[in-house]
């Protein structure tokens, strides 16, 4: 059986090497939205952890980093039983932001997916911002690399969106911070799609987190196509309050 392993280089990337499961995958045998979203978040977890930054330790000492926004750009989803190595470096902080970039790549270092994504520090028990200076665990990164794909930001929300879905928080969504995992509203996107455009390839990404969503919350699902339909907008909404965004190109 392959060991497939994980390591730092000398400038703090953090490399991932694994194989994509079967269950993984959608009905064409990619890599699923939903856990493309879970697999480069957990490879960031991993990366503070193997550099002794566990939840455990960040806890102690009252430190929750929570996924704000990200951007993905595709070229080619791995497929299932394909084997992948990710690559994730911090960058140099943006104002209140953390910075991070991903690539995935196939066996022969082409590169598959890449993505850049921005994080708060956060005090889990006040639930207050931080400063990225007051995040001194680890060295602070300056470092800055070039990215093909669209920049995190704001996105802009369409007037006439159209009701889509229902979506209450179960327990199943969540994750150890308390709230909906950030890769469930993967699966929320996905299931806003129409038939035409789930057939289609994704090109681009742009998720914005804003609220978190907890148990007793329901979600409503509001989307809007492009005239073009080369762009979806998909809006979670939690009593009237955006709990994210999410825009997906063609």
């Amino acid at each position: 059986m392959k060991e497939y392993k994980q390591w730092h280089d000398e400038n703090n990337t953090f490399f991932n090497e694994f194989k994509i499961m079967f269950g993984q995958c959608n009905l064409k045998h990619e890599l699923s939205l939903t856990e493309i979203l879970r697999i480069l978040s957990d490879t960031a977890v991993e990366d503070y952890a193997q550099r002794g930054m566990t939840w455990q330790y960040l806890d102690e000492r009252e430190v929750a980093i929570l996924l704000s926004r990200a951007s993905y750009h595709f070229i080619r989803r791995p497929l299932s039983n394909e084997e992948v190595t990710i690559r994730t470096w911090e960058e140099t902080p943006e104002g209140l932001q953390l910075t991070r970039a991903y690539e995935i790549l196939d066996k022969d270092n082409n590169l598959l997916i890449s993505g850049r994504s921005t994080w708060l520090v956060v005090n889990p028990k006040t639930r207050r911002i931080m400063k990225p200076s007051q995040f001194d665990l680890r060295e602070a990164p300056n470092r800055k690399e070039p990215y093909d794909g669209l920049p995190c930001g704001k996105i802009p929300v369409p007037e006439n969106m159209e009701h889509i879905d229902t979506r209450p928080v179960r327990f199943s969504d969540l994750d150890g911070n308390g709230h909906v995992n950030n890769s469930r509203y993967g699966a929320y996107t996905v299931d806003a799609l129409p038939e035409e455009l789930l057939q289609r390839p994704i090109k681009d990404m742009k998720i914005n987190y804003s609220k978190e969503a907890v148990p007793g919350n329901v979600i409503e699902i509001y989307a809007h196509v492009s005239e073009d339909k080369s762009k979806i907008t998909v809006v979670g909404k939690q009593d009237n309050n955006t709990c994210y965004e999410c825009e997906l190109y063609f």
